[in-house]
């Protein structure tokens, strides 16, 4: 049962609650789309329904779920269920149990605001998704929204951007509040080909952030998701803040195609020490998958290392850096090297930020590669190899100091599927 929530009236909340429920049914698996605002019902509006019955029907402990939802007209196996009249008490929590026999996932579309009726619905919740715009008063009511969720436990399992071309860098600001997607301007956001296809890749990401017993899982509030949902799930929801990662790689892996998923979930600083910056705006731009807009560098110098020194200090709090890759910086002086890798560290604990040392592997290995092993918090290593459909590109952590990661071999897609982040699957082979 997953709250659509979002402070500011006109947000989009109500079509985005009806756009996953039928994206989900068409995509993965049955479910249903709730009107939970008694003043201001839109829902059955909008889904193009009947006002009666009301969601208050399965106030009764003998009320049959299926007698209170409604077909949708335009996916099969998709429901709908009117909003309760205004006089009309329910007991959220009972009515939301009822109606988990009717479909395996449903959606609450909340009140506006941030009152006793948005808190009764969203408390009864397993978990929470923030619905904005990019307008400066839908921002803020949506960081109200989060505020709220956090005061009340209930997991927020990421934010839904409506109506814009581009991630707003607030949004990007949010800590912990992975984007699940965005959704561009539409006449008819139910029926137009790009919306329904936004709605459908943000349902994928979400069935894709199931736990075993098939609830969402939110990343953990004191963690830093990497954009990678099948690597988050084996961190146990992220990284800590202030940990550094070398992510190793032949130059012939795709491994920047992995770099870019990362941009996607907060703001990044992405320091080139070999490629220009508009050369790597321009391979972010292509990328077959949804990056996010980090702020670019060319690194100068034969190394790039005073540079990076010097852009460091402009780190913002809770971001995530990239070099890539370090080779040039790895053949400097060892113990200028060091002293460089000490300031980086202290300076992603100061932000609460994480790092990704990009590490290409080839013939000759930087003599200070050691160095950098030594430093970081983790070590990814990507693997690809030819198979019968394309590259089968494989992610294994081989060091990794905390208590969360798994054992697991995790297998990458670089094909664009995911709406915010690389398409990933557990594998164990």
């Amino acid at each position: 049962m997953i709250a659509i929530a979002g402070a500011k009236g006109g947000c989009g909340k109500t079509v985005t609650t009806i756009g996953l429920a039928e994206a989900v049914t068409r995509e993965t698996t049955t479910a249903i789309a709730v009107d939970a605002d008694r003043q201001l019902p839109n829902l059955h509006v909008a889904g193009g329904v009947d006002r009666e019955p009301t969601l208050a029907a399965l106030e009764s402990e003998s009320a049959v779920a299926e007698t209170v939802v409604q077909s949708s007209p335009r996916t099969d196996d998709a429901g709908l269920v009117a909003a309760p009249e205004p006089s009309d008490r329910v007991d959220f929590e009972a009515a939301f149990d009822r109606l988990e026999r009717a479909a395996e996932r449903a959606f609450v579309d909340c009140p506006s605001g941030a009152g006793p009726d948005v808190v009764e619905a969203l408390s009864a919740a397993d978990g929470v998704i923030v619905v904005t715009t990019e307008t400066e008063r839908s921002l803020t009511a949506a960081e109200t929204t989060i505020e709220m969720a956090r005061r009340l436990e209930v997991p927020i399992l990421g934010a839904v951007v409506n109506r814009c071309d581009r991630v707003p860098e607030a949004v990007d600001s949010w800590t912990r509040v992975p984007v699940l997607g965005r959704v561009p301007e539409g006449e008819a956001p139910l029926t137009d080909e790009a919306t329904r296809e936004a709605y459908e890749g943000i349902a994928r990401t979400i069935e894709r952030r199931l736990a075993p017993d098939r609830t969402p899982v939110a990343y953990d509030e004191e963690l830093l998701p990497t954009g990678i949902d099948a690597l988050d799930r084996a961190l146990g929801g992220g990284l800590e803040p202030g940990s550094l990662v070398a992510v190793v790689a032949e130059p012939a892996s795709q491994s920047e195609q992995l770099l870019y998923g990362t941009t996607a979930v907060r703001g990044t600083l992405y320091l080139s020490t070999e490629r220009s910056t508009a050369n790597v705006s321009r391979a972010l731009e292509a990328a077959a998958i949804e990056t996010g807009n980090p702020t670019v560098r060319r690194l100068g110098g034969e190394t790039g290392l005073d540079d990076a020194a010097e852009l460091l200090e402009t780190l913002p709090a809770s971001s995530t850096l990239i070099v890539d890759p370090t080779n040039a910086m790895e053949t400097t002086d060892r113990a200028t090297y060091v002293s460089f890798l000490d300031a980086l560290t202290e300076r992603l604990v100061a932000t609460e930020s994480i790092g990704l040392l990009h590490c290409l592997e080839g013939p000759a290995v930087p003599a200070n590669r050691t160095a950098t092993l030594h430093a970081a918090d983790a070590v990814f290593e990507l693997e690809s190899e030819p198979a019968a459909d394309g590259t089968d590109h494989t992610l294994s952590i081989s060091k990794f100091r905390g208590d969360n990661a798994g054992t697991e071999r995790i297998r990458l897609a670089f094909d664009g599927r995911s709406p915010a982040s690389i398409e990933a699957t557990d594998s164990r082979s």
